[in-house]
This record gives C-alpha cells, sequence and structure tokens, in this order.
C-alpha cells in the first residue's frame, strides 16, 4: 500500500476541521508532535485502517470548514486514517461538491436540469454570472437537479464557515422552528473527540429563484442576510385522507413531543409486541413494493436480510434522491422527519440489525439539519441506543452526507462511497442481503418506501393490500414538476391515471409532453393521459413510473434542447467504470448535439447510431445509469416524433 505523502502541510483551520471530527492525533504517526518514543514503533495503524469509512465524513469537514480541500488538508486527513493519498483524491475528485482548487467559501449553485431548463434556468445563470464576478467572491456553479423542483428555477447558496454559536441551519430560527441547543451541525462523522463545530451554512432561495433573490441571497451579509419563507411543496397539506403526507404541514417537524400526539411510535410498539419474524410477514402480506424504481418485493428483502447467519446485520437508508424531478423524499424528510427515524428501527428491528445509515443527499442541508435532531431527541428519549423503548433492543443511526453524484443512488455505489471509497457499482453476484455493507447481509430502502412501513402496521396487512391495485398496493407520492400550476408532492393510491394527477396539479394549455421516471424514464404524449399509474400499468404502456417522477412540458420546450440535456447529464453522472457507458454516454450527447437543430433526412444517420450506442449501453452495462442513458432519448424519438 502506497502511503507516500507530500511536504505540504495543512492550515490549522484545516487541522482542526479534521481533528473535530476523529479527535487530536496521539503520535506523529498521525500527524502529531513528533517523540523519542514514536521512533521505536508505530501504533494504531491498524485501529486507522478500520476508520476508513471516515474519509468521506473527514472530506465533508475540510470542504464545510475551508470550502475547499487542499494537498496539505488531504495529506493530513490521510495520515489520520492510514489511507493512500492517491486513493484518497481519487475518493475527493469524484463527488461534485468537493473542489481540491482554491474557491470563495460561498457557493452558489444554479440548478440547469429539466425542470428549471424550462423554467427559464438558462437565463437565471447567464444574468447571475455576469453580476457575481470574482471580485464577488462568490463562485457559481452550474449544477445537475437540486431536488428542489417545485420551486423551478432553483438555486442553492453554500458558506463554508466555522462558528460554533451560528444554528446549523439558519433559516430555522427564523421561522421558530429550530432544531434547539442540543441539534448538531449536519457535519460529517460520529463527532469523536468533537471540540468544535464545522458548520455548512445554506439557503435556499425561495420559488421561482429570480437573478435579484439570487445575487442578493449570495452576496447578503451573514447578519443581515434574510431569506422569504418557503412554499409549501404538498399542496394537498391538511387533507386528512392522507396517509404518507397527513402530517406535513400539521405537526412541527421539530417537536417529538407533537409527533407522537398525532400518532408517533404506534407502529414501533406495533412491532415489538409481534416480534421480528410476523412484522417480515406483516410486510410480505401487505404487498410492498419499493419506492425507489427497482418495485422489488420489500418483505422478501427483509426475509432475506433476517435469514443470513453472518453478523452484524446493517440497515442503509437510500436518500440520495437525485433522479431529476424526485424531491419526495426531501419533503418527506423536512417535513416528517421523526416518522424515517421511527421507519427505520422498526426496519432494523426486523432484520435484526443494530446500525443503520442514513445516506442523505449533500444537497439537503435543510433535510440534514432536521433529520439530526430528529436522531438526537430520539436517542435522548430512549427512542434510538441501548434499549429502545425498553425493550432490550439496542439500534442506533448515523447520518452520512453524499456530495454530488448521482451514482450513489445506485445501493452497491452507495456501500461504496460509506465505506470510503469512490462510489462505483459493484458486479452482483452476491447481492446486498448476503454481502452488502462492509461485506455484511445489508437491507437497503429508501425513504418512501420506510415510511409505508408505519400505515402497514398501524392499519394491518389487509387494510393497506386493499389501498390501490393487486399488484401495486398502498399511496404512492408523486414529484410533479414542469408546465403546471401547483407543483409538489402528491399522494394518490396505486391505480389513479395520469390525467387525473395532471388534473390536481393544474397543467397548463399547450402540453406536448409528459416524462415519467426522470431522466432515466420515457415520455408519454398527451393523448396518453388515461396511463394507469401503477408499477404493472406504466410498463404494458411502455413506459416506466420510475420513482414517481412526473414532469409535463408545454409547447414553449424546445423538446431537442431538452433532450440533449438529458445526455449531458447521463455523461457528467457516468462514474465511468465501464465502457459502455463511459463512452456510449459521451457518443449519445455528441449525436444529439449534432441533430439539436436538425430534422428529416439530415438527422437519419445520427439516429440510426444513437440506436445503436443505446442498445450497446442497456446490454452491456454494469448498472442502472448506463443500462436506461437511452430510454428518454428512444422515448421522445418514438413516441414523439422529435425529429421529424
Amino acid at each position: 500500500m502506497d502511503l507516500h505523502f507530500g511536504d505540504s502541510k495543512p492550515t490549522d483551520d484545516e487541522r482542526a476541521a479534521v481533528d473535530a471530527l476523529l479527535g487530536p492525533p496521539e503520535s506523529s504517526w498521525e500527524g502529531a508532535d513528533r517523540t523519542d518514543a514514536d521512533l521505536r514503533w508505530a501504533r494504531g495503524g491498524r485501529e486507522a485502517r478500520d476508520r476508513r469509512d471516515l474519509l468521506l465524513p473527514g472530506l465533508h469537514a475540510l470542504n464545510d470548514r475551508v470550502g475547499w480541500i487542499s494537498e496539505g488538508a488531504l495529506d493530513y486527513l490521510c495520515r489520520r486514517l492510514t489511507v493512500p493519498p492517491a486513493e484518497a483524491y481519487g475518493v475527493a475528485t469524484f463527488y461534485a461538491m468537493f473542489s481540491v482548487r482554491p474557491r470563495p467559501a460561498t457557493v452558489l449553485y444554479l440548478c440547469t436540469d429539466l425542470a428549471c431548463t424550462a423554467a427559464g434556468a438558462p437565463e437565471l445563470c447567464a444574468g447571475a454570472e455576469a453580476r457575481l464576478g470574482p471580485e464577488s467572491g462568490v463562485r457559481v456553479e452550474r449544477s445537475p437537479c437540486l431536488g428542489l423542483c417545485e420551486r423551478a428555477p432553483a438555486a442553492l447558496v453554500i458558506r463554508a464557515g466555522e462558528d460554533p454559536a451560528r444554528p446549523a441551519f439558519e433559516d430555522e430560527a427564523r421561522q421558530g422552528r429550530s432544531g434547539g441547543p442540543g441539534a448538531a451541525a449536519p457535519g460529517a462523522g460520529n463527532g469523536k473527540g468533537r471540540r468544535g463545530r464545522n458548520t455548512l451554512r445554506a439557503t435556499a432561495v425561495c420559488a421561482p429563484a429570480t437573478v435579484d433573490t439570487t445575487v442578493q441571497a449570495a452576496t447578503a451579509p451573514e447578519t443581515a442576510r434574510t431569506e422569504p419563507p418557503p412554499t409549501t411543496a404538498v399542496p394537498q397539506a391538511g387533507d386528512p385522507t392522507l396517509t404518507l403526507l397527513k402530517r406535513i404541514g400539521t405537526v412541527d417537524p421539530g417537536s417529538l413531543d407533537d409527533y407522537r400526539a398525532h400518532g408517533g411510535y404506534t407502529a414501533l410498539r406495533r412491532a415489538f409486541e409481534l416480534g421480528p419474524a410476523a412484522v417480515i410477514r406483516e410486510v410480505t402480506d401487505s404487498g410492498l413494493l419499493g419506492r425507489g424504481g427497482a418495485a422489488f418485493p420489500t418483505g422478501r428483502k427483509w426475509q432475506a436480510t433476517a435469514s443470513r447467519p453472518d453478523h452484524p446485520h446493517y440497515l442503509v437508508c437510500n436518500a440520495d434522491e437525485s433522479e431529476p424531478g424526485t424531491f419526495k423524499d426531501r419533503v418527506l424528510m423536512e417535513g416528517d422527519p421523526y416518522a424515517l427515524v421511527e421507519a427505520m428501527t422498526i426496519a432494523a428491528y426486523a432484520t435484526g440489525a443494530h446500525k443503520g445509515y442514513l445516506y442523505l443527499r449533500g444537497e439537503y442541508p435543510r433535510a440534514t439539519h432536521r433529520m439530526r435532531h430528529a436522531i438526537e431527541q430520539a436517542r435522548a428519549r430512549g427512542l434510538l441506543g441501548d434499549d429502545v423503548l425498553g425493550q432490550g433492543y439496542a439500534f442506533d443511526i448515523e447520518i452520512r452526507r453524499g456530495a454530488g453524484a448521482y451514482i450513489c443512488g445506485e445501493e452497491t455505489a452507495l456501500f461504496n462511497s460509506i465505506e470510503g471509497y469512490r462510489g462505483e457499482p459493484r458486479s452482483k453476484p452476491p447481492f446486498p442481503v448476503e454481502k452488502g455493507l462492509f461485506g455484511k447481509p445489508t437491507v437497503e430502502n429508501n425513504v418512501e418506501t420506510l415510511v409505508n412501513v408505519l400505515p402497514i402496521l398501524t392499519m394491518g396487512a389487509a387494510a393497506y393490500a386493499a389501498i390501490g391495485t393487486r399488484r401495486s398496493t398502498g399511496p404512492k407520492l408523486y414529484c410533479v414538476s414542469g408546465s403546471v400550476e401547483r407543483p409538489g408532492v402528491y399522494e394518490l393510491p396505486f391505480g389513479a391515471t395520469l390525467g387525473e394527477l395532471l388534473e390536481l396539479a393544474g397543467v397548463r394549455e399547450g402540453l406536448r409532453a409528459v416524462l415519467l421516471g426522470g431522466a432515466a424514464g420515457g415520455f408519454v404524449r398527451p393523448d396518453e393521459l388515461d396511463v394507469p399509474l401503477t408499477f404493472e400499468g406504466t410498463r404494458e404502456a411502455g413506459t416506466t413510473l420510475g420513482s414517481g417522477v412526473v414532469m409535463a412540458f408545454d409547447d414553449t420546450v424546445p423538446l431537442p434542447r431538452l433532450l440533449l440535456r438529458i445526455a449531458e447529464f447521463f455523461r457528467d453522472e457516468s462514474c465511468g467504470q465501464c465502457v459502455p457507458c463511459r463512452i456510449g454516454t459521451v457518443r449519445q450527447e455528441e449525436a444529439l448535439r449534432r441533430i439539436a437543430d436538425r430534422t428529416g433526412a439530415a438527422a437519419a444517420d445520427d439516429i440510426a447510431l444513437l440506436r445503436e450506442v443505446g442498445r450497446a449501453m442497456r446490454d452491456a452495462s454494469i448498472c442502472g445509469l448506463g443500462q436506461t442513458a437511452w430510454n428518454a432519448v428512444e422515448s421522445a424519438i418514438d413516441r414523439l416524433g422529435a425529429y421529424e
């Protein structure tokens, strides 16, 4: 193992950021001053290597404190963890939110993805870039989807710095819903030896972002900056018939008591009454399918993990929703964080796990803050820890933040990311239920899937299965954005039609197309709105439901430019591990760029090339990114006649 270190030294701030996470170094082998004892033997090497999984939190600690990761800072972190600097550099450069080159402490991310492009993101980017030059002290970066599609065009301001006295997410205090004095900053790791706080301060510019509001949010002094209250992302808020969204807008997301007063922790008590095997049976009988897009039976996954003799078992909640147009998990975590804590506890109890990881998008600072606060409050009240609810069951949750990598939504890439490696997918088999996180049996579910477990246990499997259809049971959340009057997250039972959903959202005149499933999904025409929103119904219609993305586009949106943006997204987000995806996504973008303004016979050769490249990616790519990168383009060509 090459542990060659350079001569660069960390600054005091960089050293403090790492030490706040890992504690002070104990020997010169870890970066402390050299003593005579250090010349005789090396100590702590094995223990340090066992902490390789703290590499990503360490990179976050540096990025949060300073705004970028210098060579000296990276070397110091590598000494502390006994990680080869070359490997750590590969990890640091894998994520879009990290920078290994100097940049200002304030970074303005401007979303350029599908919903925001249709809502005027190019003009917003051009205006903000023109007004925020190098002298402004703000770095402007064009970003893929920020998960703020209901407020398109969206912008997010991130400020690095160290200020232990400042609330972790500042607009919480202004809204009267602060996490309280015990709320941890959204810094990384488990806080062992923490002496300070690496505070990431963020502002999500309210919808829709304009050049004026964006520049003001990016440049206003910390003490003078104000943020308008965010508009609700749940147009149905307050509807008593809702199941998954019923507490959002009515319950204080920072109050555990308020959550319990509205039915919270009833499901966990029911789980302890039933026992692990009966909980899995209830989930199986409910027919719950995974809501992340693959639609795998949740009960089967839980049973396969629980039955493995190898221990420990792990639970991983995938909250890294990066599919363009997806923001339902963000809304659940921001509006009902204790529900996810309770649901993760139930899943872990059923599968024999005592440690859970919540892998949360780096672009979700408000959700990070609220989930940290909820976890700390649950731990303080005996709902997490060594003796959950006095039942003799031990379980705890650790948050790990992503850093801008769409591929980490794939479960095995997510495991690699948590373990401190590049977020590249693994070959299967073995499957995660056999060898997942740290090589141990692991159950992985997304936020919406886990939250569905609560009504299953409170109302019973039979009553839950009666919602929806025979093969797609229960309620489903849909992320509606684009050319609609009321964008946001909607809850409907499976079986409702696409037209019924768009009627709720107020679709605008001149509807041209609807994209289902996000960039990895497919388009449908305005005359196909009777498609039933079920897993089987969308398959029969030649498209996919995916994670619940519904993006409407009217006739003012140039379809070829939209397809080019999809191709650019997949090119940027490919991890590069396999040749079909690494080369195919580039060739797809090149062909679409050539024919962006051409139609008919002039585009025929490139369309033929696109089909050939698309088939190669679909058949030979390692993971779902390459396998689905051609889907939306193919459907636009075949169903919409995009280049006729």
